[in-house]
């Protein structure tokens, strides 16, 4: 049996295990011993080690060091992570944050639930992102904490507004402004991209290879990359108006009072008035169409963090491409649920 090495030296340990028949049900029964791991091939101390460092190393890597088969660091892992989940208990959330998540190639999706209150995801499942696949996990939280959600974060896809409010009809649904400002971004690029069809010859050169530029904020910007955006508003009308207007829409967001927030974007959609700039007025459109789910930002209740779920999605991001894709979905649930748990 494998114990915590010493040194240089791999530790192995060997005893004997009573066995004890059963006169009750004529069985014969083994003894447990509590500083056995499941499996009984590793102390519960060496299992731990090997969980707590698949956090930050890859299986092949803690296996080559540890002389160990693959599918064993694998599976020490997997009890690690479950002995995680187990400690902290069934969720009880108030306020969610729902994404979808790409698993593979070919539109295959699955949905990640976050407690934000907490800081942490706590469901991971779906055969898509459909109405029914989100109603998977209101069904599995039951009714009673389902009725204890007071507040929704999401983006703008139809079928996660329509199960929230179907299973969750108390809840208010907000509508994460950075896929809002996504869109606007978005938006930009069309207008970058038809100017630099619609130009020609040296008009193009201060345009090629500034999308990025384009993209960022101003003040995320280098020293050369703010002399370069400077030349490419001064040298394009329109792209400098595209710019201003999208600058100033992250305006709307600080507002306290639906009828302040309203008129500001009444008055920046005003300005698109006779700009051709008509990727601008779909993105308006869209807006207005959504308008309840941005209104909500403007209750001070409804002032949370909306970070966390873009910066959950890096995180996983960072954890597929480290295994190169993880294809076991059960592994990859396991590892997205306690990737911001404390280590046991």
């Amino acid at each position: 049996m494998r114990d915590l090495s010493c040194g240089a030296y791999r530790i192995y340990l060997e005893f004997d295990v009573r066995r004890v028949f059963c006169r009750r049900c004529a069985g014969v029964k083994r003894e447990r011993l509590s500083f056995l791991a499941d499996g009984a091939l590793h102390t519960k101390r060496f299992a731990d080690y090997v969980g707590r460092r698949c956090r930050s190393a890859t299986i092949k890597d803690l296996a080559a060091e540890l002389h160990l088969g693959w599918d064993r660091v694998k599976e020490l892992d997997k009890q690690y992570m479950r002995a995680q989940l187990a400690r902290v208990g069934t969720p009880g959330p108030k306020v969610i944050g729902v994404d979808e998540l790409s698993i593979c190639k070919g539109h295959t999706y699955r949905i990640v639930v976050s407690d934000l209150i907490r800081g942490r995801p706590i469901w991971f499942g779906g055969e898509d992102r459909s109405e029914a696949s989100m109603a998977t996990f209101y069904d599995g939280l039951g009714k009673k904490k389902s009725a204890r959600i007071r507040l929704a974060v999401m983006n703008m896809w139809k079928p996660f507004r329509n199960a929230t409010n179907t299973h969750a009809p108390q809840a208010a649904i907000l509508f994460d402004k950075f896929h809002i400002m996504r869109h606007l971004g978005e938006a930009l690029d069309k207008v970058r991209q038809s100017e630099y069809v619609r130009l020609s010859g040296k008009q193009r050169r201060f345009m090629k290879g500034q999308k990025y530029t384009l993209l960022s904020h101003k003040e995320n910007l280098t020293l050369e990359g703010r002399q370069a955006l400077k030349t490419l508003l001064a040298a394009n009308k329109r792209l400098n108006t595209a710019y201003l207007l999208k600058e100033s829409f992250g305006q709307l967001w600080s507002y306290e009072r639906e009828g302040w927030a309203r008129r500001f974007f009444e008055n920046w959609r005003a300005a698109l008035k006779w700009q051709r700039l008509a990727p601008y007025e779909k993105f308006a459109q869209m807006i207005d169409r959504h308008w309840d789910g941005i209104a909500a930002y403007c209750k001070p209740e409804n002032k949370v963090s909306l970070g966390f779920v873009e910066g959950l999605n890096n995180k996983i991001r960072v954890l597929q491409r480290r295994a190169y894709g993880l294809r076991d979905e059960e592994y990859l649930r396991l590892k997205i649920l306690t990737c911001m748990l404390p280590a046991l």
